[in-house]
């Protein structure tokens, strides 16, 4: 049965995880193997057991039947020498053939206790045996030391050899006997072998089976979901976002699973809310292209059609001021005066307004800039003034830095401009400039002895067109520090007032010393965004 998502559904035993069933694996081959190390201890037991009984005891007691037959027949020797002769030395193997017969006779039964019909013939031999001695032999041996007659104890030696055959008979029974058991045993042991050969070959098929069969086991619990899930990940990171990863296999294997599902979800998601993100940052910049034309368009309207109707205005007010003045009274030329005024100071507004959105976008030819030439020419733009106002400016060695040189020159201009303006009635104006470096930026301050500046108004000052003083007062736009914070953020610095500096007012900025990214592009896209 398949799922919809192309795989078989999940089973009980997927429940388990990968470590529990190599776990089982390994119990089930430590159980195989205990049991086949038993059943092999107990073949090869067996086995021994059979082979030992045949080489330690079957094997030697056939020898000491053997040894057993030659210790009857010295005995039989020994004593129909004797009697022939009569010479006691030939009784010596006679009396070793009966202690060598005791001692057989104990080892044999030894051996044999186990097998009791030749124990039974092993009686038989000894009782007959005996027989022979108390019935033949001792009593000729006995008779030949009184003296007896040579001739009678030959006779009697002949007589006895009927009763010592039949204790050679006795014998070979036992023989064969003990033949009989060997062959047994030998059949035994053929047959303990060939047991043992069969279950060691057995063990061996079983073992190579039981590996198969757990091979195959994990193949299609473990290593085919493991497959799946690889084959899944590739086609994902293929790009087929779209495909879900099915959970399958072990109970580690389908967390996995369906911890990498979470995170294609989560990537598939992310990705959709960039590709969202990228729709709606394209069309912001289309609109900000949109709204750069339409600045474009009205710099151009400002610098030209919109000037030239104040100028009109201007020019024909003074003209009729010039014209008719002795028709007119002094309210007259006074109203006339404001209008002139008026026009001249909208005239103004509209360059400062002007020169302020050119930051940027006109102005940006990225260099070298000499800070001492630039702060020099500052100087000699503002020389009327300083003249006028019998300003001093202190300044040390300025640094080389990039960056364009007009803007830098409207930084310095409008810095030391303010700083004159703004001088202290009792006082004539002094302007200070200080350098530092600071990591990979230039410090820059300028402080004078003016006015100063309330803390308060520390934000407020650098907003266009924000004037803390009348225009009777000070003149001027209100549009001089506000061009000052563009330039130094568009070369990548920053600008504020000291607020600690009770002297009167001190200006302090940076500029890097490297070259720094421009950040027109992101003040015209935080505009446009803020503007949208």
């Amino acid at each position: 049965m398949i799922g919809t998502d192309g795989y078989p559904p999940a089973r009980l035993w997927h429940r388990w995880s990968t470590q529990r069933w190599f776990a089982s694996v390994l119990i089930a081959m430590v159980v195989l193997v205990l049991a086949g190390t038993a059943v092999g201890a107990a073949i090869l037991g067996h086995t021994a057991e059979v082979s030992n009984r045949l080489s330690d005891r079957i094997s030697p007691a056939r020898t000491a039947v053997v040894e057993l037959t030659a210790a009857l027949v010295d005995q039989e020797t020994g004593v129909r020498g004797y009697l022939l002769s009569g010479d006691e030395r030939f009784l010596e193997p006679y009396a070793e053939g009966v202690a060598d017969e005791r001692t057989l006779l104990a080892r044999i039964r030894q051996l044999l206790a186990d097998e009791a019909v030749a124990l039974a013939d092993l009686d038989r031999v000894e009782a007959q045996a005996r027989d022979w001695r108390t019935t033949v032999a001792d009593p000729s041996i006995v008779t030949r030391r009184n003296g007896g007659d040579p001739a009678a104890g030959v006779e009697a030696v002949l007589t006895g050899k009927a009763a010592f055959d039949a204790v050679r008979t006795r014998i070979a029974t036992l023989d064969g006997h003990l033949d009989g058991v060997r062959e047994r045993a030998r059949a035994d042991l053929d047959t303990a072998r060939r047991l043992r050969d069969g279950v060691f070959l057995g063990m061996a098929g079983f073992l190579l089976l039981f590996i198969t069969a757990i091979a195959v086991l994990l193949r299609l619990v473990v290593l085919e979901p493991l497959d799946r899930l690889s084959a899944g990940v590739r086609r994902v990171a293929g790009g087929d976002f779209d495909h879900r990863l099915a959970v399958q296999g072990p109970a580690d294997l389908a967390e996995l699973t369906g911890d990498v599902e979470t995170m294609r979800q989560r990537i598939v998601d992310a990705f959709t809310a960039s590709q969202q993100a990228r729709a709606a940052l394209e069309q912001q910049q289309l609109e900000l292209h949109r709204s750069n034309a339409d600045l474009e368009q009205f710099a151009y309207v400002a610098s030209h059609d919109l000037q030239e109707p104040l100028r009109k205005v201007a020019s024909f007010c003074q003209m009729l001021q010039r014209r008719y003045s002795d028709q007119l009274d002094d309210k007259a030329r006074q109203y006339i005066a404001f209008a002139v005024d008026g026009a001249t100071r909208m005239q103004r507004l509209i360059t400062d307004l002007l020169t302020f959105s050119r930051i940027g976008r006109v102005y940006d030819d990225s260099r070298s800039v000499d800070l001492d030439e630039v702060a020099a020419q500052a100087e000699a733009n503002l020389g009327g003034a300083i003249t006028e106002r019998r300003a001093r400016i202190e300044r040390p060695t300025l640094p080389t830095i990039p960056g364009d040189v007009t803007l830098l020159t409207m930084l310095w201009q409008n810095l030391i401009s303010n700083a004159i303006k703004f001088r202290h009635p009792d006082r004539d104006p002094v302007v200070r400039v200080t350098v530092d470096e600071a990591g990979g930026l230039w410090q820059f301050g300028v402080e004078d002895n003016g006015i100063g500046i309330d803390p308060k108004f520390a934000d407020k000052i650098f907003v266009i067109f924000q004037r803390l003083h009348s225009r009777e007062t000070y003149t001027g736009t209100g549009i001089g520090l506000a061009v000052c914070k563009k330039v130094v953020e568009f070369h990548g610095g920053t600008i504020r007032l000291d607020d600690t500096y009770r002297d009167g007012a001190r200006f302090v900025f940076t500029l890097p010393r490297a070259a720094a990214e421009p950040q027109a592009a992101a003040e015209l896209t935080k505009d446009a965004v803020a503007a949208g």
